[in-house]
């Protein structure tokens, strides 16, 4: 299983589901893909993680409490009907695969441009990001 499966299958998503797919990249996008994450979750006191997952070496780990804190509500809860499990329980899972999605995304370590993020662009790009 790839990391695109594996990220829809640690959500509860069954594969080829396009609901569940749909639903974790409005979450990405409500959000403001990778830069509007990484400065929430910096704003609420996780600079440290976020840091560790556009550098080199080993991506620090957010809470699903942190992600509660910093991301939007109505997503998450959108992703945790998707998934049939709580808020606590998707918002666990998805800071549990946010570090590798945004360490995927960020090669070299640099975050691309706006228009150039996959997270914001939808699954379709994050597929090809991190089936390479």
């Amino acid at each position: 299983m790839g990391m695109f499966s594996s990220v829809l299958a640690r959500l509860g998503v069954p594969q080829g589901t396009e609901s569940g797919a749909a639903a974790l990249t409005q979450l990405l996008g409500d959000n403001g893909g990778i830069q509007g994450i990484m400065a929430r979750l910096s704003a609420g006191g996780a600079a440290q993680q976020v840091q560790s997952w556009v550098g080199h070496g080993d991506n620090k780990p957010v809470s699903g409490a942190q992600l509660r804190q910093a991301l939007d509500r109505d997503s998450l809860d959108r992703v945790a009907r998707q998934a049939g499990m709580s808020r606590e329980q998707a918002s666990d899972e998805v800071a549990g695969i946010l570090p590798s999605l945004i360490d995927a995304s960020t090669p070299h370590g640099h975050v691309p441009p706006q228009g150039e993020d996959p997270l914001a662009r939808g699954m379709g790009a994050m597929h090809g990001m991190v089936s390479r």
